[in-house]
């Protein structure tokens, strides 16, 4: 399997854009299960967080500040949310309802 080298200096670019794509990936996701996914947005997202995130690591370099730190904390903070309710969802979808929370709602009448 051939697979393609990415050079040392570009890898940093990459990375950023990867992590910044899949924020919106799960966005995307999230949205879809909060039934206000729109299309434009996502697509908007997807690709104004990657070239910001691109960008900010560009300025970044020429600074010799880490500023791509900031966005990875950032978006892979909002990944982690996105998740949550992506997991929330699915628990509740295959699980049913907490039992114990109906249990307290019927207490509570």
């Amino acid at each position: 399997m051939n697979a393609p080298i990415i050079s040392y200096t570009y890898s940093s670019y990459l990375a950023i854009a990867i992590v910044a794509a899949l924020d919106s990936v799960f966005g995307g996701i999230s949205a879809v299960i909060k039934k206000n996914f729109d299309l434009k947005i996502f697509l908007s997202g997807f690709f104004g967080n990657a070239i910001l995130s691109i960008l900010l690591t560009y300025l970044g370099e020429k600074l010799n500040v880490d500023i791509y730190l900031a966005a990875i904390i950032v978006f892979v903070g909002r990944m982690f949310l996105n998740l949550g309710v992506i997991r929330r969802y699915y628990v509740e979808k295959w699980f049913g309802k907490d039992s114990n929370t109906e249990k307290q709602k019927e207490n509570n009448n």
